[in-house]
């Protein structure tokens, strides 16, 4: 079968874009709700990091199980499995009234997230897409949690305005079940060659352990769940607090923006915003460059970025010139690193594998959302926990180098 003249946009490409879009919004909000909650019951604001902390490890964990699952049972029981625990976890979390309690019920988010994120999704949307339009399609929908992450905090401060954050969770569980409306639509053949059907999981698994350039991937991912989890958790505090003080008639004031605490969150949403435009940008390079050198290059960009702005005296133009240039590069390695995965070990477990690698991204993830927390506590400042992003940035770039971009003997055409 040929996919060659298949549409870049087509309805599994629409539905997942609506399913990660919705997902990623309620994902992204979670901070809005640490000062609400923490006043309520007077919890540390320690408490409820390490929540979101956990939230991020359960993701990682099972991901490659969902992708398991998807493999094995089918995509769309996997996406129905995965939005019953998201909205299972947020039921229970507008009733929690203890830290732990609080704790232990994100570990049910984290699993949702899994179950609707990219891990399931992208494997379906790559199967869908054409040799041609893959690395797009996978772009696109990369960039659909972007704009979930633009608009999801928003969304959440404008529910606390006439509604409580209890129900705001419980608001929230009933649009991630909303999205199984689509699930019609998440419908693609499995596209293999006859020895990618043939192999077991299991076999496809061990020739990916012992392939070096599969632990490279691996490796390199780490890098980017610290970044993105610490500067998502923690920029906002760090802007509040280091940055020099907004000019009273300068642009900013004359939008609104005029304390360093609301430039702080709204560099997020610009991250997300410049986000979008990188993201594609990254799709539209995967289809005609080398991934490996377009991931290397992405993270050596990040490393310049931060070093720049650590290095340099805080003020609202560095602000907005780091969030705009990190936000460029913000998740563009998901479609390259996803579709590297597929251009080396196919289609057929594409889920399981990228899955595996997505742990070591959520391992990143609460590293740098925890030892953010810990540093500043032990040193009353981020710069330590900065630089630590700074060195595994470099390293995942030096480390993407000696990936050996051939497609396995595994996949060859039958």
């Amino acid at each position: 079968m040929t996919q060659s003249k298949s549409a870049l946009i087509n309805p599994v490409l629409i539905a997942g874009c609506v399913i990660i879009m919705t997902g990623f919004a309620i994902r992204a909000s979670f901070g809005v709700f640490q000062i609400p909650i923490a006043t309520e019951f007077g919890w540390l604001r320690t408490d409820f990091s390490l929540a979101i902390a956990i939230q991020n490890l359960a993701w990682g964990i099972s991901q490659p199980i969902f992708g398991a699952i998807a493999e094995k049972i089918g995509d769309r029981k996997a996406i129905i499995l995965g939005a019953l625990f998201y909205a299972a976890g947020l039921l229970l979390s507008s009733g929690a009234t203890t830290p732990i309690a609080h704790q232990m019920y994100e570990v049910l988010v984290g699993f949702g997230i899994a179950g609707t994120g990219f891990g399931v999704i992208l494997a379906v949307v790559g199967r869908a897409a054409s040799d041609d339009n893959r690395s797009m399609a996978l772009a696109i929908a990369t960039a659909a949690g972007s704009a979930g992450q633009v608009f999801g905090a928003p969304l959440a401060e404008y529910f606390l305005t006439f509604m409580t954050w209890q129900m705001t969770f419980v608001t929230f569980a009933g649009l991630i079940l909303a999205v199984l409306l689509v699930l019609p639509m998440m419908r693609s053949e499995k596209v293999a060659t006859k020895a990618e059907l043939e192999e077991s999981m299991g076999a496809i698994l061990i020739r990916a352990f012992k392939d070096p350039s599969y632990t490279f991937i691996f490796l390199g991912f780490f890098s980017c769940g610290y970044q993105l989890a610490f500067v998502t958790a923690h920029f906002p505090a760090f802007v509040t607090e280091m940055c020099g003080p907004i000019a009273p008639g300068g642009a900013l004031a004359s939008m609104g923006i005029t304390t360093t605490s609301a430039l702080g969150a709204v560099a997020i949403s610009l991250i997300g915003l410049a986000n979008i435009g990188g993201t594609l940008f990254a799709g539209y390079l995967g289809k005609r460059y080398s991934k490996k050198y377009l991931l290397a290059g992405i993270y050596l960009g990040r490393t310049i970025i931060a070093a720049a702005f650590i290095m340099t005296p805080m003020t609202p133009t560095t602000v907005i010139l780091f969030s705009v240039g990190m936000g460029s590069l913000w998740l563009a390695t998901v479609p390259l690193t996803s579709g590297l995965v597929a251009h080396l070990y196919g289609l057929r477990y594409m889920g399981t594998l990228y899955g595996i690698v997505f742990f070591s991204h959520q391992l990143g993830s609460f590293m740098g959302v925890w030892l953010g927390g810990a540093l500043y506590d032990a040193y009353g400042t981020y710069t330590y926990v900065w630089w630590v992003g700074v060195a595994v940035g470099a390293f995942s770039a030096i480390v993407h180098l000696p990936i050996k971009e051939n497609r396995s003997a595994m996949v060859a055409a039958s």
